[in-house]
């Protein structure tokens, strides 16, 4: 199927207008230019469009591009305008632009609390600050945690709470190339949490639940409530709740992360393919009304509402709202007996949604959903015609393991980009991996439907129970298999964007054979081949000491070239989330692995020498030994909250640069931040200040 970008273009008006969105959003959030200015250029794009309405035809023909030009003005000021209006922190009502410490906070609980390790976790709105003397209605969310205690009263959606603690900032660890948890929260609206203990805050009498949510919720609840009843292990009732409904509170992490591994998370994400079987339970069951004379006009309403309603029970991801919203095109369109082009519908789904929230252009779910789908539909009859088989199993097989292939082809690089890492048997686990979740994912909603009747959802239940330990077995039987994984990938975004144009450009040179294509494909291969050189020619250059932001915790990295050592707590070195999440990001950055020994590095009790610095560690064990002189260091890390004052400590050592890691408690550092500024000493604490990091050369 040779691709053919004009009729596409053509036959698609939302492609020709998503780009502009995109690029408006993108140059809002990155350049925050006030209102005012967008506003001017935004009435002067829509007069500039009724002008050109108002001209001759011939005069209209020939200046056509004028028409042009006013629409992509119009359409990216548009995007411009829905991230200023989308950013809370732009509103005048906005919490942190009346809040002061010590005011009081009524805030509303948006959904049931979660629980974690040692908390309660719930997502709430502050509606109203008690200043003493009056009260301010406000907007804004933030993250409640609650402490775990018998004493806790009961607590649901809807929910109202008044507490007087000092509302806290979200922050990054601050570690080198880590997740911006800052941002993806800004992006939700969210810029502060509170820890609260059970006598901090007090329950209000009234509540405030909005009619949908609280049926939603609800419904959750009882889903969840069927498969406690009838799926008796942890471990596949947790699978069957994230397949279902998507609610990964139960679903165990070590699992979660095989499927990550593996390539399949997709099956774990609410996504088209769980909506196309609830689409195809959904048209079987209405089969025997088609000869109605009413089914043309009540199928489709049965169809859009029912699927709306699943996608928002299930969280209403950006992945499950693309296909919701996809779907719904098609179900109107085939209503009318019309065909749309699947291109424009995938684009107009995409305007929709950014319209709705622009910042799910940043989520990794809605890059993923629409990237994978825009694949299928370019690759996947290529792939699938390139062999022809006659025997229909082996055709099923083939046809599935087209599908996969296709969908990552634009899909890894942008995977790379984000996990740095590449599942390598993808294929297998897929062709084996997505029937079985069919299969669990139908066994699913057949235990919910027969739910009301216990002898036969306990057969069910057993059957399904049976089949999601199969479907885990052989996902972490595939994570197991040697090679399966190509980790600690590292691509920056220019070169995600060149390998984006080698594939754009080498796909129409296969399909259209064209050699100008496979040329300027060359060329982007060769951009790609330089900058992943010069990244690596950096690499071999390096030589630093990083102390990490990991909480309660010591840290330490020494690095030269592309190999480190690490000083530490133990279990850094035991527990996989601790490490991939704090220290894996900036190792993979940085291109750096574990080495026995490290040229220039030795040991001397608390004293570290790297190349030409000497580095003093003081933990609890540390001695301060009586001299005359002063001991002479470039830097001192003060861990694990040894009893001391920097007073005495600065009588006997000279160093230029104090370091307060993340496992001495917050008041120490406070007090040894003062001492410091006392005495004129310049010190980093990386709970305050992110982590730090010492450049060598």
């Amino acid at each position: 199927m040779p691709i053919n970008p004009i009729p596409i273009w053509k036959e698609a008006p939302f492609l020709r207008l998503i780009v502009p969105l995109i690029g408006g959003i993108i140059a809002e959030w990155y350049l925050q230019l006030p209102i005012i200015p967008i506003g001017c250029f935004f009435l002067f794009s829509i007069s500039l469009y009724i002008a050109f309405q108002n001209l001759k035809g011939f005069v209209q023909y020939k200046f056509y591009w004028v028409n042009a030009i006013a629409i992509n003005i119009l359409v990216f000021t548009l995007g411009m305008m829905l991230v200023h209006f989308h950013d809370i922190s732009k509103h005048e009502q906005w919490v942190n632009n009346h809040y002061q410490p010590g005011d009081g906070i009524i805030a509303t609980l948006q959904e049931p609390l979660s629980e974690k390790d040692k908390s309660w976790k719930a997502l709430a709105t502050v509606e109203i600050i008690d200043k003493q003397q009056s009260v301010m209605p406000v907007e804004g969310s933030i993250l409640l945690y609650l402490k775990k205690d018998s004493s806790l009263p009961q607590l649901h959606y809807g929910s109202k709470i008044v507490f007087y603690k000092v509302l806290q900032p979200i922050k990054n660890s601050g570690n080198p190339a880590s997740f911006d948890y800052e941002r993806y929260c800004a992006f939700k609206g969210i810029y502060h949490q509170i820890f609260l203990k059970p006598n901090e805050f007090v329950v209000l009498i009234e509540k405030n639940e909005n009619p949908l949510k609280r049926f939603l919720f609800a419904t959750r609840e009882k889903t969840l409530h069927i498969f406690q009843t009838y799926l008796h292990h942890d471990k596949e009732r947790g699978l069957a709740e994230a397949l279902m409904i998507g609610y990964k509170d139960d679903l165990d992490k070590n699992l979660q992360q095989s499927f990550t591994n593996t390539g399949v998370v997709h099956i774990i994400a609410i996504s088209g393919l769980h909506l196309a079987l609830v689409y195809g339970v959904l048209l079987f069951m209405l089969k025997p009304f088609s000869k109605s004379r009413y089914f043309r006009i009540a199928s489709p309403i049965i169809l859009i509402l029912t699927i709306w309603l699943y996608s928002l029970l299930s969280g209403a991801s950006p992945s499950v709202m693309r296909a919701t919203v996809m779907l719904s095109f098609i179900i109107i369109g085939e209503s009318f007996r019309k065909k749309t082009s699947i291109y424009n519908s995938l684009s107009a789904s995409a305007f929709l949604l950014l319209c709705y929230n622009p910042f799910l252009l940043w989520e990794v779910g809605f890059q993923l959903s629409y990237l994978a789908v825009l694949s299928i539909v370019i690759f996947r009859k290529p792939i699938y015609d390139l062999i022809y088989i006659k025997n229909k199993t082996l055709d099923l097989i083939w046809q599935l393991a087209a599908l996969s292939l296709s969908a990552q082809i634009l899909t890894s690089p942008i995977s790379i980009f984000h996990f740095h890492q590449f599942p390598n048997y993808f294929l297998i686990t897929n062709i084996i991996a997505v029937p079985l979740a069919s299969i669990v994912l139908f066994g699913s909603l057949l235990l919910c439907l027969v739910s009301f009747i216990p002898i036969l959802a306990t057969a069910i239940g057993f059957i399904l129970q049976k089949a999601i330990w199969l479907l885990n077995s052989f996902i972490e039987h595939m994570e197991t298999m040697p090679g399966g994984l190509w980790d600690f990938l590292q691509i920056n975004i220019a070169q995600t964007i060149l390998i984006y144009a080698c594939i754009i450009a080498f796909s129409i040179w296969l399909l259209k054979k064209n050699k100008n294509w496979f040329l300027l494909g060359s060329t982007f291969l060769l951009g790609f081949m330089l900058l992943r050189g010069f990244s690596f020619w950096q690499s071999y250059r390096q030589h630093k000491i990083i102390v990490y932001n990991v909480p309660q915790h010591q840290a330490i990295d020494f690095i030269l070239g592309r190999s480190y050592a690490f000083k530490g707590d133990s279990l850094l070195l035991e527990e996989n989330f601790l490490k991939n999440f704090h220290l894996k990001p900036t190792r993979t950055a940085l291109r750096v692995s574990s080495a026995p020994k490290l040229d220039g590095l030795h040991y001397a009790g608390h004293m570290v020498e790297f190349g030409s610095k000497r580095i003093l560690i003081i933990d609890p064990s540390f001695q301060l030994a009586p001299s005359k002189a002063k001991t002479k260091v470039d830097l001192v890390i003060i861990s694990q909250n040894p009893a001391l004052k920097i007073v005495r400590l600065a009588d006997a050592i000279d160093c230029p640069q104090w370091v307060f890691d993340a496992s001495n408690p917050q008041y120490k550092i406070a007090n040894w931040t003062e001492e410091c500024e006392q005495l004129h000493l310049s010190s980093h604490s990386v709970v305050d200040k992110a982590a730090f990091v010492m450049n060598l050369d």
